[in-house]
This record gives C-alpha cells, sequence and structure tokens, in this order.
C-alpha cells in the first residue's frame, strides 16, 4: 500500500512538471556590458538545482575527507577497547578453568591496555570497574597461587580504585572485594583478619546471607561463641539453612557457651541470654541444668530449668523425647534431689504411677523417696527398677543404693549381694 502511494506521489509530481516545463515561455536576462544573455527559465532552474546538488556534494566531499583522522582514531580505540575486554573475557575464562597463571597473566594485560587508554585520555565511561574487576581476577587467580603478597597487592589497588563516595554500583564492587577478602583470610584460617574485614563493611552489606556466613565461621574459628551464635540467629531468620540445620547450629553453639560457663553467676547470664525458643529445647535445657549442677548452683534452680523438659516427657500429647534424652534428664534430676520439695516429689510419684513399668521413672522416684528418708519405699522401687534397668550405670547405682539400704538394717548377705550384682554391672 505505501509503494503504490509513492507511485502515485511520484507521478503526481511528474505530471506537474511536465505541465510547468512545457507551458513555460519564460526568460531570463543577464546583462553583462557590452553584452546580453538570454536564458528560458527552465534552463536557469536546472543550472540552480544541477549547481546547489553540485556543491552539496563537494561540501560532503570535503566533510568526509576532514572526518578521516577521526575515523581512524576512533578505529584504533575501538579495536583497543576490544582487546582490553577480550583480555578480560579470557582471564575469567582461564580463572575458571583452572589455569590460574595465563589468568593472572591476561588480568595484568586488560589492566595494562586499560592504563594505556586513559594515558591517552580517552578513558572509558565504565574504565575504573573494569580495571577493578580486572585487579580482583588477577587477586583471586593469585590467591589460588598461594602468592600472597601479589593478592594483596591487587587486592589493594582494587579498592583504592573506587573511592569513599563512589556511584552505587561502584560501591557494590567494592564490597564485593571486601567480601572476598574475607573469604581469603578464612581459607587460610585467620579469623582474626577476617572478622577486621568484614567489620568495615556498611550494615546493610554485613548483613547480607554471604557476609553472614562469612562471619560465622570466623566467629567459630576464633572462638567467639556469643558473636557465632547471634550470627546463626540471624541466618536461620534469613532461611540460610534448612530449620533442622539452623536449629542444630544454633544447638550446638548454645551448649558451647554453656560449657564456657565457670561460675554458676556467669552461667546464669549466658541462660537469661539465650531466646526462649531456645531455651525451651531438651537438650539445651539438660546440659544448662547438667552444667549448673557441675558448678555447684542451686538445686532449686536446677529443677526449674528442668521442669519444661519433665512436662514434655510426661505428657502423652506431646512427641516422645529420643532415649539417650531421657537419660540425660534422669541424670540431671537425679543430681538436684537435694532439698527436694513436696511439688516435685508429688510430680515424679504422679508420673511413676502414671508408668509403672518405667524402670527409669521408678529408679527416680526411689532417688525422691530416698532423699525424703522413706526408706521402704525405696527399696521397693530400687528393687524393681535394678531388675529391668537397661543402662548399666543406673542398674549398678541402683545396686549401690540398695547395698547400702541393706548395711543400714544390718543385713550383710543382702548387702553383700547387691554389691555383687553393682560389680558385675559396671564390668
Amino acid at each position: 500500500m505505501r509503494a503504490a502511494l509513492w507511485f502515485l506521489a511520484l507521478f503526481g509530481v511528474a505530471v506537474a512538471v511536465a505541465l510547468f516545463a512545457g507551458n513555460n515561455q519564460g526568460t531570463v536576462t543577464l546583462f553583462w556590458p557590452p553584452y546580453r544573455i538570454d536564458l528560458s527559465l527552465n534552463m536557469v532552474l536546472m543550472l540552480l538545482f544541477g549547481g546547489f546538488t553540485l556543491l552539496y556534494a563537494a561540501l560532503r566531499a570535503l566533510a568526509a575527507l576532514l572526518e578521516l583522522p577521526m575515523q581512524a582514531r576512533r578505529w584504533r580505540l575501538l579495536q583497543k577497547e576490544r582487546a582490553m575486554h577480550g583480555a578480560l573475557l579470557d582471564a575469567l575464562s582461564q580463572m575458571l578453568g583452572g589455569r590460574f597463571l595465563r589468568a593472572r597473566k591476561s588480568a595484568e594485560s586488560a589492566i595494562a591496555q586499560e592504563r594505556a587508554l586513559e594515558d591517552a585520555k580517552e578513558a572509558l565511561p565504565h574504565g575504573r570497574r573494569l580495571r577493578t574487576l580486572a585487579h580482583m581476577v588477577a587477586a583471586e587467580s593469585s590467591h589460588a597461587l598461594q602468592d600472597r603478597a601479589t593478592r594483596e597487592a591487587h587486592l589493594q589497588q582494587a579498592l583504592d580504585n573506587i573511592p569513599d563516595r563512589a556511584a552505587a554500583i561502584e560501591q557494590e564492587l567494592r564490597e564485593g572485594a571486601q567480601l572476598r577478602a574475607a573469604r581469603w583470610s578464612l581459607d587460610e584460617r585467620d579469623a582474626t583478619t577476617a572478622l577486621e574485614r568484614l567489620s568495615v563493611l556498611p550494615a546493610g552489606t554485613a548483613r547480607r546471607t554471604l557476609a553472614l556466613r562469612a562471619k560465622l565461621k570466623a566467629s567459630r574459628l576464633s572462638h567467639q561463641t556469643e558473636q557465632a551464635l547471634e550470627t546463626a540467629r540471624l541466618l536461620g531468620k534469613h532461611h540460610a539453612f534448612s530449620p533442622a540445620a539452623a536449629e542444630s547450629i544454633v544447638r550446638g553453639l548454645a551448649m558451647e557457651l554453656i560449657n564456657g560457663a565457670y561460675d554458676p553467676a556467669q552461667l546464669q547470664r549466658i541462660w537469661l541470654g539465650l531466646e526462649p525458643h531456645e531455651r525451651a529445647m531438651p537438650e539445651i535445657a539438660v546440659h544448662a541444668a547438667q552444667r549448673l549442677g557441675q558448678l555447684g548452683g542451686d538445686a532449686m534452680q536446677v529443677r526449674a530449668w528442668l521442669l519444661p523438659v519433665w512436662e514434655r516427657m510426661t505428657d502423652p500429647a506431646q512427641p516422645p523425647l529420643p532415649d539417650a534424652q531421657v537419660l540425660k534428664l534422669v541424670r540431671a534430676l537425679e543430681g538436684s534431689l537435694q532439698a527436694l520439695d513436696a511439688n516435685w516429689l508429688a510430680r515424679i510419684e504422679s508420673a511413676q504411677q502414671a508408668a509403672p513399668r518405667n524402670a527409669r521413672l521408678q529408679y527416680l522416684s526411689a532417688k525422691a523417696c530416698l532423699q525424703r528418708n522413706l526408706w521402704g519405699k525405696a527399696q521397693q522401687l530400687f528393687t524393681q527398677a535394678a531388675q529391668q534397668l537397661t543402662d548399666a550405670s543406673l542398674r549398678a547405682s541402683a545396686w549401690r543404693h540398695l547395698a547400702e539400704l541393706a548395711e543400714q538394717r544390718g543385713d550383710a548377705e543382702a548387702a553383700a549381694d547387691a554389691w555383687k550384682k553393682a560389680a558385675q554391672a559396671n564390668a
């Protein structure tokens, strides 16, 4: 449709020109004394059009001729820019392929070409970023080659290329270089340097998952357990780990922090510093209670920490605790039965009566009765528990208590038999 319209317009112009030129009787007279020149108007118009066309072509030819040096300069600049980008791409490809020496040479070649363009006053708009990236490739390759001096030199040049108040995208590159430098320190197990490099990051960058992972590893390497625990919590909130993995990491760090306590007051501060859901973890609660007992803490405080775990174990609606965890709970309660109050005695007796065949609850109830000077009931429960307990240490302890009770009654034969069974249980 468009071609047809063009043809119609062309035909219209041709008809108009033919009508104008065919019937045009006008003339143009030029007086140049003593001469007179008469020209038809059509001829004058053709000469004017031809002269204009010739002048326009001459001017365009002159402009093209004068533009040749500039075009040659632009061509040379384009070739150098392509060579520089090619060298950087080669460096990246060779680094990914494990050819680190070649990668470093290609990166240094890209740096040299960019510097040559800058010296020639032909700096590229993105030259600073390209030079920084090339320095980082060279530093990464040097790190793989274990050339620490060259790595640090390229890293420093990369950081110096980008000022503190650079554009946002250049700041991202600078922060990435600092993060990568922290990872290099971690590879060398230099946790102190890694933490120093992470500490200079902006607040927003320091809370990114990559930075938090590096901080967690550095904190654990430097045995800064409290800082590692806080970092693990942040990673869990960012969903950097699966829920099970995050819980396992937090649990391990909390237990390590508890192990580092050397007096009840310090352990109390650590316990209060834990989050509520962490204190509700049976493993952490039992471990903290055991540690408090080892440090000579208050028995009532130990039982208070163990109460949520005890309620979970004795609640049929709750999922059962692992067998090893139940054993630890019984051991922890066994060591905290001094000055046992009536409430805890009632809890233990109620749990034992609700599960009369549970040997561990029988043993614990017997220990509680022993603390309350209920010798007959304690002997009965110890006897039942000693015959059913599968844990050797608890079974031996039950027989030892039976031997001591027999000695108190003056029954030497029963005491000797119990001591013999206690020794066999420990064997």
